[in-house]
């Protein structure tokens, strides 16, 4: 059943209020959104999510796994309400789908070796020295690193990051490309013997620095649901309590942001 005329604005937030679930699709990245070991549902979007939602009388939420790819399409064919995993907003993006305000930002880092026996800092980095670099299926990263001068097609891609940490470890690959969150996570979880991540770095994309900032993902027409869920987001900055609820995800003050979506679909 598709919504209300876009001119009003969706029905979609009503109606989620009259069923009472409303359903998230997450990608299985920690830590944006995940099942964990318990088969909970987790993450830094999806606990923003459940708080959000309840305060909009919505109580429960229902987990749509999917692959990273797939969660602009799911939306659009209504597999599910909302994308709640951490979504990069830009102007791409923008063109499909409409984004709440961002509800953090980041840098990238890279997986590797202890010691960084190659030296690697930036995307430049690979380009130059030939060393092997993998990322994460749809990540952001590859199109970063494609435009400091690496060719696509010797790029690793994997599923995950806990794919790209076993790929440096085994020496299939010299780097792992992902957020600085994602990286310091998955490190922490695996003890970190033989691998650490670099310093955080700003990606350029045509010279120019691009924001890897993350929000929640709703079609186009319910303009009134993500209004409501943006007023609440705001709510939470303002107070600290999205802070609270993201920390234990692996974010600091560094990585809050109030930069809106506006500025980043340009």
């Amino acid at each position: 059943m598709s919504s209300a005329d876009s001119k009003d604005g969706g029905n979609l937030l009503s109606r989620l209020r009259s069923q009472g679930t409303v359903r998230l699709g997450i990608a299985g990245e920690i830590p944006f959104g995940y099942i964990d070991k318990n088969g909970d549902f987790t993450g830094e979007a999806p606990e923003i999510a459940k708080v959000i939602f309840k305060r909009l009388g919505v109580a429960h939420v229902q987990p749509v796994p999917t692959e990273f790819a797939s969660l602009i399409p799911g939306l659009r064919s209504q597999q599910f309400d909302v994308v709640s995993a951490g979504m990069y907003i830009n102007p791409d993006r923008c063109q499909q789908v409409i984004f709440s305000d961002p509800d953090y930002r980041v840098r990238d880092s890279f997986i590797v070796r202890k010691g960084n026996p190659k030296n690697l800092h930036k995307y430049e980095d690979f380009a130059k020295s030939g060393a092997k670099l993998a990322s994460g299926s749809a990540y952001a990263q590859i199109g970063y690193a494609v435009n400091a001068g690496v060719k696509e097609s010797d790029i690793m891609v994997l599923p995950d990051q806990l794919a790209g940490l076993l790929a440096v470890e085994q020496g299939r690959a010299d780097a792992f490309a992902g957020t600085a969150v994602t990286v310091r996570n998955v490190i922490r979880q695996s003890g970190g013997r033989r691998v650490e991540a670099t310093e955080p770095f700003q990606a350029l994309l045509d010279g120019k620095p691009d924001v890897g900032a993350g929000g929640f993902a709703f079609r186009p027409e319910e303009t009134k649901l993500r209004d409501a869920f943006n007023a609440e987001l705001h709510k939470m900055k303002k107070s600290g309590e999205l802070l609270r609820i993201v920390g234990p995800f692996g974010f600091t003050k560094a990585e809050m942001t109030d930069l809106t979506a506006k500025e980043l679909c340009r």
